[in-house]
């Protein structure tokens, strides 16, 4: 039976506010500090035929615009990055650029900060893996359709192999879920369940401990 080789692209921001709602139903328990590894893994039964892990990729971006007020806010996301890439998940960040919206309803110019680069690099990332023949199948963990034209393109390059979706809980996507080979959604106990132990112990024996409000 031929190897049946699976890469994860997970997008950071968006499972990270699915596992905040999931947050909600476990009395302060905490889904944060998640094995995003295990949690791939634990899915590969449903990818199906012999499905064997591959790579993890996971994106994000570091919020050091909200240090002033917040400081601890990356202080707790390094820790977090430090811990899954110990445990062999590949990291790539982008970047938080200031922008200028206008109000539609009181007319005020405001700045926020909005997230970038992402979904290019995300896109990128599907093409080297499909170009490279690192993966037979390539599960998106998002339910963000900023990356159904990659997606779509993707699929009519190389059509042997195959694209699904692991929706976030309560991220599921109609339209992803439509353009997609196969496709799944997260259940919040599974966010509960593959937890990182605390402290977690790299593999240079060096402790990090869970952030208290994690």
């Amino acid at each position: 039976m031929p190897m049946n080789r699976t890469s994860f692209i997970i997008d950071g921001f968006n499972l990270y506010h699915s596992v905040r709602e999931a947050a909600k139903f476990f009395e302060g328990k905490g889904t944060k500090w998640l094995n995003i590894k295990e949690l791939c893994s634990s899915y590969l039964q449903i990818v199906g035929g012999g499905a064997k892990l591959e790579n993890i990729y996971y994106f994000s971006a570091l919020a050091k615009h909200l240090e002033s007020t917040h400081p601890d806010v990356t202080t707790r996301h390094r820790a977090f990055l430090e811990c899954i890439k110990d445990s062999g998940v590949k990291i790539q960040l982008a970047r938080f650029k200031k922008k200028q919206f206008l109000c539609k309803h009181c007319g005020e110019t405001i700045k926020r900060h909005e997230e970038k680069e992402t979904d290019v690099a995300i896109a990128s990332t599907i093409f080297e893996i499909l170009f490279n023949d690192e993966a037979d199948n390539i599960v998106i963990m998002s339910g963000d359709t900023d990356i159904a034209p990659a997606v779509r393109t993707a699929k009519s390059l190389f059509p042997e192999k195959l694209i699904g979706f692991a929706f976030p809980y309560e991220r599921k996507n109609k339209e992803l879920a439509t353009i997609s080979d196969f496709s799944f959604t997260i259940s919040k106990e599974q966010y509960r369940k593959y937890q990182f132990p605390d402290p977690y112990v790299l593999k240079s024996d060096r402790k990090i401990n869970k952030p208290l409000e994690w």
